[in-house]
């Protein structure tokens, strides 16, 4: 008798682990991994790096998100958040895994390209140039508590690449800003010759700016500037600052046209996890084509500085590649967006 009820408490024991383990999985949402990514990442911390990580959700800081270096006279950081490189091998491993839930994996290859062009930025400038390069200031926030029923946040931030996730009751409720950036856009020397991390966001760009009559063109193209600063993507708020939508609609385009239209669109998308990406892929296709714009400035020959945006009544794509890089090839420094309109980081009006 004993040893049928030590063999039916054996099994019951191993029914109950069994359960125990399928409810530690890794969850399958972007919502779900998410909150697992951040929970472990947040747990493998010390005391004062946790400090320097974890913010209110209503932290003033949160709305606060930059591309750009953020540093001193001194040239020291004054970006908040845990940085790369004051992390160990095991933290690092957790603050790159939170990131890979709020990227697809061409995504995370061209972020972590992004990161690494750092390094490049470095040998250019050298040691008098006016901006620190480092690929450890990469830095992490999480905003209120990871869970399943309130809201809560994080960003993963550095110079040319800002990932930025809001959530409510498990999940995703803004993906917005997110933003790369590459310099150079088009590397013209050295070992990394002829490396473009985002080839797709130009290429289709172009082609459909030399694909216009122009009749079509007299609509799409806007008057160049005096300040390019004019139309830069707006950083530190949460709102894009974008104004009334200008140029073409696409039902003034021809069908190919549509297409590549939808192709630049789709490379800004696959910068997201599919369940992501398809939300934002219905949320293009069902923008009526009248109400879906696309405008630019400047010349879509390389070398020479231009800008698009493409407007729906819910997001807004903007792309600038206006600026020198830092080897003083003119026009290969990119600067692109997807944003949400009429404001970012799931804030209310």
């Amino acid at each position: 008798m004993n040893r049928i009820r030590l063999a039916a408490l054996a099994a019951t024991v191993v029914i109950f682990t069994a359960v125990a383990l399928v409810g530690q999985s890794e969850p399958k949402t972007s919502g779900g991994k998410m909150q697992f990514a951040a929970d472990k990442f947040l747990g493998s911390l010390s005391p004062e790096l946790k400090t320097k990580a974890a913010f209110g959700f209503n932290d003033k800081h949160r709305l606060a998100w930059f591309f750009t270096p953020q540093q001193d006279k001194e040239k020291k950081y004054t970006r908040k958040g845990a940085r790369l490189e004051e992390m160990t091998a095991e933290q690092k491993t957790a603050a790159m895994a939170l990131l890979k839930t709020g990227l697809s994996v061409r995504g995370y290859e061209q972020a972590t390209s992004i990161e690494g062009m750092e390094s490049l930025l470095a040998e250019l400038e050298g040691p008098k140039g006016a901006m620190t390069r480092n690929t450890g200031w990469y830095f992490v926030s999480v905003f209120g508590e990871p869970s399943r029923t309130g809201k809560w946040g994080w960003r993963f931030e550095g110079h040319h690449l800002s990932v930025n996730y809001t959530l409510d009751k498990g999940e995703v409720i803004s993906a917005t800003p997110l933003l790369f950036g590459a310099n150079p856009a088009d590397v013209k020397a050295g070992d990394r010759k002829g490396l473009r991390i985002l080839p797709e966001i130009e290429d289709q760009a172009r082609a459909l700016i030399k694909s216009l009559s122009p009749e079509q063109d007299k609509i799409a193209k806007q008057p160049t500037p005096k300040n390019y600063n004019e139309l830069e993507i707006k950083e530190g708020r949460p709102d894009a600052a974008v104004g009334n939508p200008v140029g073409i609609t696409a039902d003034k385009l021809m069908a190919a046209q549509r297409e590549t239209l939808a192709k630049l669109l789709q490379a800004y998308i696959d910068r997201m996890p599919e369940d992501l990406a398809m939300a934002e892929q219905k949320r293009v296709k069902d923008t009526p084509r009248e109400k879906l714009f696309f405008e630019y400035t400047g010349s879509p020959v390389p070398g020479e500085p231009y800008t698009y945006r493409v407007y729906a009544p819910e997001f807004v794509v903007e792309f600038l590649n206006v600026q020198a890089d830092s080897a003083k090839n003119a026009a290969n420094h990119i600067h692109s967006a997807w944003r949400r309109l009429p404001i970012d980081l799931g804030v209310s009006e």
